[in-house]
């Protein structure tokens, strides 16, 4: 169910509410497969009897319609997958996150000059690293060079497993053994290390222009908890679909807090290339 708490303009919304909107600001009817999502929204009173859209929406729709950079954060945790972002507009940003078992995200207004800072928090990056683990491969490591294929059956081998007491390392270690008989020490212990370690795995990916030429940035980043941040280089972001299979390269990077930082910074575009972006629009 949508809401609102107009004290401080923000709004819990699914994607089939999303999409009334984009239907009434076209001056169209809603397709029957969302009449119960409209009917929500007129329920709250965020929409007339007649399509009619509550003033409260109005930076919200005006962000949501003509975005200046919109900011997509693609987080993968024990959770499964969610989908955080932000929609930068001309006069408005928009922050949103979502919740595990939730239909609806939250979207709540901020300053501009909080974007970094929330891109950040969209991915819990920690000011503080947590201290390696002393006795751990992956600490004279600096990157793993491998395949999807040898990851995927690490984790294929991981998620058989049926044995509460069985010992996930050794499991770990012999698929990934068997499956990337190139990976040599210690970054197959290293590599072991890290996945059973993930905290997440996210990428960041910000966009703008329009959509026939539009300019895409991406990162992705693995959180190692006690082993740290590492760079996911290869596959290189951003990738298309269909672009990945078993004989693609994964090479990880280890990287830092302060490193993350400035690479979520440098996603975001300049004035220039926004001006660039809206001449040829």
């Amino acid at each position: 169910m949508p809401s609102f708490d107009s004290s401080r303009g923000r709004f819990k919304f699914a994607e089939r509410h999303l999409a009334v909107f984009a239907h009434l600001l076209d001056k169209e009817t809603p397709p029957a497969e969302l009449y119960h999502s409209l009917g929500e929204l007129q329920q709250i009173g965020l929409v007339g009897p007649e399509g009619e859209l509550s003033p409260l929406l109005r930076e919200f729709l005006t962000a949501l319609a003509r975005p200046l950079v919109m900011i997509q954060a693609e987080v993968t945790g024990q959770h499964g997958s969610l989908a955080h972002g932000l929609v930068v507009g001309q006069d408005a940003v928009f922050s949103h996150d979502a919740w595990p078992g939730e239909e609806e995200s939250e979207y709540v207004p901020i300053e501009p000059g909080t974007l970094v800072w929330e891109m950040a928090r969209k991915v819990k990056l920690r000011r503080e690293e947590r201290a390696a683990a002393e006795n751990s491969a992956s600490v004279s490591v600096t990157s793993i060079t491998s395949t999807m294929g040898a990851l995927d059956a690490l984790f294929a081998a991981l998620e058989d497993v049926t044995d509460e007491h069985a010992d996930l390392r050794d499991v770990a270690r012999t698929a990934l053994s068997a499956a990337a008989g190139d990976l040599a020490e210690p970054e197959l212990t290293a590599l072991v290390d890290l996945t059973l370690n993930l905290d997440a795995t996210w990428r960041m990916t910000t966009a703008w222009g329009a959509e026939n030429a539009q300019s895409v940035r991406s990162i992705a980043v693995w959180d190692c908890g006690v082993h740290g941040y590492w760079l996911r280089v290869q596959p290189e972001e951003p990738i298309q679909e269909g672009q990945v299979g078993p004989g693609s390269t994964l090479r990880l990077v280890r990287s830092s807090a302060g490193e993350v930082w400035d690479k979520l910074a440098d996603l975001l575009p300049e004035k220039d290339e926004l001006l660039a972006a809206a001449a040829s629009a």
